[in-house]
């Protein structure tokens, strides 16, 4: 079924972690409405079957005591296009999703087209939570992510950022003292690879190197050394040599 975005007026997004156990266990409703020329979105995130751990259990792994979040207003309407791009390439599947997954029910003119299951589902459940970051964003709960990254190469230091605002889907890059508007898809591929491998934080320091080599700082203000600090976890992808070579093109464009 392909849909132009003179039919298709909304989307609801359903999510269900499956078989993750808590603290990271959760589901979600994200319902998305442009019937009316602008984008409206609902969100009702809620964390599942914490009951039986500790609040250290629970605080231990990164997480408050009441993460669940609902939420209801616009968000730019730069998401629409997205949105429908991905919707009229998705192939749909029979398949359930017992053990966790994302489903999609499609808006027309505002009727309910039915529940679907994409087959896809990596790329729905990575859109999802792209739209729930921009959220975040636009309501100031969280700020953007911001990438700092150094290459030291003999004498020469290279110092740049990455800033991804998920709110207007715009990421800028700054290199010594000049911005300028990067390609999305390049950055969202880019930011995938920076968070695959170990970050080993009892080894990272609070600047960065000045030493030959390459450092990472994640918006948390700890410097790692790619390599060092940021290993592979998958020997058969080699994350650490693909951050260094993403960074590197960005910094002799």
């Amino acid at each position: 079924m392909t849909l132009s975005k003179n039919t298709l007026t909304g989307l609801v997004l359903e999510y269900d972690s499956g078989i993750i156990p808590p603290p990271y266990s959760h589901v979600f409703r994200l319902a998305l409405d442009w019937s009316k020329g602008d984008l409206d979105v609902v969100l009702d995130l809620h964390y599942t079957d914490r009951e039986d751990l500790t609040q250290e259990e629970i605080l231990d792994e990164g997480f408050t005591l009441n993460d669940d979040y609902s939420h209801k207003g616009p968000l730019n309407s730069i998401w629409i296009t997205p949105l429908l791009q991905l919707f009229n390439k998705t192939k749909w599947s029979n398949k359930d999703i017992d053990e966790g997954g994302i489903t999609v029910t499609a808006l027309e003119k505002g009727k309910n087209e039915g529940v679907k299951i994409p087959g896809n589902q990596e790329a729905w459940q990575l859109m999802a939570q792209d739209l729930i970051q921009a959220i975040y964003e636009t309501v100031k709960k969280e700020a953007p992510l911001q990438v700092h990254y150094r290459l030291v190469e003999s004498d020469t230091i290279s110092d740049c950022s990455i800033t991804v605002h998920f709110s207007n889907r715009e990421v800028i890059f700054e290199k010594s003292g000049t911005s300028r508007k990067i390609n999305w898809d390049y950055t969202i591929q880019l930011m995938k690879i920076v968070f695959t491998p170990d970050y080993h934080y009892e080894i990272a320091k609070e600047e960065a190197g000045k030493k030959r080599g390459a450092y990472i700082e994640c918006g948390d203000g700890y410097w790692h050394e790619l390599g060092k600090g940021v290993v592979n976890i998958d020997p058969s992808f080699d994350a650490v040599s693909k951050i260094k070579s993403g960074f590197y093109d960005l910094l002799h464009e």
